[in-house]
């Protein structure tokens, strides 16, 4: 057993650790991913190879140029097997063997979020492919790359990450086998699991391993997550929280009666242990000062695990996963979280704390790295639509504090944002200028996960620490919080100024309830950095889909939309507001969908794309649409319902709402209507919602009756739930520079008429 495990303890500096022999080799113009590739550079074999589902393109906003750069800058001879042939082990054997170890990933997204469409429909391309040609990639595939490696070489060391293997680091829903799964570690037989943003433990493994540490006896790095027998603890001084039952009753004490006639005496329990007799002699008072007091608690809370419902458990207990989702999101926060131990049969996952968030000149230092920001040369003049999609954009930061429950970005990236200094980005912006092909002196985009995040964090470091908080914004701004968007309106103006540069746009979703707290940035964003449309995502109008997201009200909304006319009036300027909405969140009726419908009409708005709820691992949401409760409440006493609805007409329905001018709708649409008692909204009215004649030829794919489920189930009917795939978007690169990144998405818009916008 370990004795020695401070999670407390500061972070190692990043690039602190002392340089493996082998960077005498020098940079690699791209890590190789052939053997020939390996002989120019005189290598003779790995240290470490990288798989990925990706196509292999040699920029920070993918995971596997990241994590090889970075893990080459620390002395590493890293090679790439980019999009391997998983039939056979053969592919898995190009490079040779690692030296130390294989890497495997799934890439960029989630190898089931690629492949399938919220419908369970194959995808008919894959933007991270050369061509976008699809089925480059198995299902599933952090499991089925890990077990091709070990085939291929069977004493090697695997170990897995990226967002796959993040999200499925615990028993987890799968929409796609509408089942809870095990945890990735024990199907996919890794030594090590390395979850969140991976810099900061992938670099200390390598460099233990490369000490001659074996991978599986590691075990007190944050961020990672391992296979233990039963009753395995990191020490003797170590002990557990049992949080395997939602309400565990403790012994009940009878009462006295009060209209009792004799004094029966003091009430004992039958099992109460007999107390020795008080001493007649002095004893001393003892005082222990606040400050001790508070620091035996922390140690006592530094040495302690929570155990979760077993895998066994949560599979036939939907309330008791619900259970487990709110343990899991509530240690989340990297100053307070406990590891986490979840038994799947005879031995347990253990999650040890999430890391710590990465400092300001770490971020420079990995964003800074001697990346070609190309795709290998061996795609040739492929086009990789991923790649022309941020080629001349800018990350900024990661992270959010958001906490919307149907996005997964928090349960990887975590909610503390991590923010580039002004220089770095700068100077990415001039590379951008200076090296990539084709530009043209427009920068797409300057952000991140959320546009207006950058260099907001909590005022007092402390607070943030101790925090157990979901969101920072809900269901109101937190007071800690520093809403200072000064350094980003200085940022803009930096960075439209540099010779070269003829346009810098904000492409990123907008944070619209935070960005009202500064007229001054909507103002400054308005006239220089919107090309004529600005995403923001309100996700709904009603109140109950929105608490069950997490977003505000529609009041905020309201509010940015007056300032951004004002200021687009300032700057003479016609421009639109796109806002995204999503059909079937848990809960949300069918009478919410229908009011978002009106709401749409009433503002001329006209959706060209919209998608219902793809259920990710881990989300809030999912376990919303698993267990149907909330997970936002407390569990005890059943919890509080949320009415689901995976039928395929009241999903089609409610896709329908979003789409109400479609004339392809229509029957299915008067129908509901009628069924609802709202036929007065039927007719060629403008406070109507859909006309009572239809066009010769439109609408025969959707008169399948909805009579069964329109009339005969509850008016509270639920879609999918899902992550960051919201309506109206196609699968599109992640934006955001981690070691692998959550899907991010991207959605067109065309203005319906002067003063309206459509999508």
């Amino acid at each position: 057993m370990m004795t020695t495990i401070d999670f407390a303890a500061p972070p190692k500096p990043l690039f602190s650790y002392r340089k493996y022999w082998a960077q005498r080799f020098g940079t690699a113009p791209y890590l190789p991913m052939s053997r020939a590739e390996m002989d120019q550079l005189g290598w003779d074999e790995c240290d470490i190879i990288l798989v990925t589902g990706d196509a292999y393109i040699d920029h920070p906003s993918f995971g596997m140029a990241l994590v090889g750069r970075l893990l080459e800058a620390q002395g590493f001879r890293v090679g790439i097997i980019s999009q391997p042939d998983w039939h056979s082990a053969e592919d898995f054997q190009r490079l040779g063997k690692p030296k130390l170890f294989f890497g495997i990933t799934a890439g960029n997204m989630d190898s089931m979020v690629n492949r399938y469409t919220a419908d369970r429909k194959i995808r008919s391309d894959d933007a991270y492919t050369p061509n976008a040609e699809p089925n480059k990639r198995p299902d599933r595939a952090v499991v089925v790359y890990s077990q091709r490696a070990r085939e291929a070489y069977p004493d090697t060391t695997v170990i897995i990450g990226s967002i796959e293997a993040s999200l499925r680091r615990i028993a987890h829903y799968d929409y796609w086998s509408d089942k809870v799964r095990r945890s990735v570690l024990p199907d996919s037989k890794a030594d090590l699991l390395i979850f969140g943003n991976a810099e900061r433990a992938l670099i200390e493994v390598a460099h233990r391993i490369a000490k001659g540490e074996p991978a599986n006896q590691i075990r007190d790095v944050r961020g990672t997550a391992f296979m233990t027998p039963k009753n395995w603890l990191p020490g003797d001084d170590w002990q557990v929280v049992d949080s395997t039952q939602i309400d565990k009753p403790g012994r009940i004490e009878p009462h006295t009666d009060p209209y009792a006639m004799a004094d029966s005496g003091p009430v004992t329990p039958k099992d109460a242990k007999p107390t020795a007799p008080l001493s007649d002699e002095p004893q001393p008072i003892r005082f222990l000062p606040r400050a001790a007091q508070i620091a035996a608690h922390k140690k006592t809370r530094q040495q302690t695990a929570i155990r979760l419902p077993s895998y066994e458990q949560v599979s036939q207990d939907p309330i008791l996963y619900a259970h487990a989702s709110r343990v899991f999101h509530l240690e989340s926060n990297p100053g307070n979280a406990r590891p986490l131990i979840q038994a799947h049969g005879e031995r347990n996952v253990w999650l040890n704390p999430p890391p710590i968030p990465l400092t300001t000149p770490e971020m420079d230092g990995v964003f800074d790295l001697p990346y070609a920001r190309a795709p290998h040369p061996s795609y040739g003049a492929a086009k990789i639509p991923a790649w022309e999609m941020i080629r001349f954009s800018v990350n900024i930061m990661r992270g959010c504090f958001g906490g919307c429950t149907f996005c997964s970005i928090t349960e990887h990236e975590g909610r503390i944002i991590q923010s580039r200094s002004e220089d770095s980005i700068l100077k990415e912006i001039e590379a951008i200028r200076d090296k990539t092909p084709g530009f043209t002196g427009i920068i797409s985009d300057v952000g991140g996960p959320t546009a207006n995040m950058y260099q907001l964090t909590c005022k007092d470091p402390k607070i943030e620490a101790s925090c157990r908080k979901l969101s920072c914004v809900y269901p109101d701004i937190c007071d800690n919080l520093n809403t200072d968007h000064g350094p980003l309106i200085q940022l803009y103006r930096k960075a439209r100024a540099l010779p070269g540069i003829k346009k810098i746009l904000v492409g990123s979703g907008l944070r619209y309830d935070l960005a009202v707290r500064s007229p001054e940035y909507i103002k400054e964003l308005v006239t220089h950095h919107v090309g004529g449309y600005l995403k923001i995502a309100p996700e709904h109008t009603e109140t109950g889909p929105l608490s069950k997201m997490m977003k505000p009200g529609m009041g905020a909304y309201d509010r940015f939309k007056q300032l951004f006319e004002a200021a687009s009036k300032a700057a003479g300027k016609e421009q639109y507001l796109i806002p995204y909405f999503i059909a079937a969140h848990p809960g949300t009726s069918d009478e919410d969908m229908l009011n978002l419908a009106l709401w749409l009409k009433r503002h001329n708005f006209r959706l060209d794309q919209v998608q219902t709820f793809l259920p990710t691992p881990m989300a809030l949401a999912t376990t919303m649409y698993h267990s149907k409760k909330n997970p936002l409440r407390g569990l005890k006493g059943g919890g509080e319902d949320v009415e689901v609805v995976r039928e395929g007409r009241r999903r089609r329905l409610h896709k329908a709402f979003l789409r109400y001018h479609d004339p392809a709708n229509w029957p299915m649409l008067r129908e509901a209507l009628n069924a609802m008692g709202r036929a007065d909204l039927i007719g060629n009215g403008k406070k109507q919602l859909i006309p009572a004649w239809q066009p010769k030829g439109e609408g025969e794919r959707t008169t399948r009756s909805l009579s069964s489920s329109a009339s005969a189930a509850p008016r509270s009917g639920l879609m999918r739930p899902g992550a960051r795939l919201a309506p109206g978007v196609t699968a599109s690169p992640q934006r955001k520079g981690t070691p692998s990144g959550a899907p991010s998405v991207r959605r067109t818009a065309k203005p319906a008429a002067k003063g309206s916008a459509k999508r």
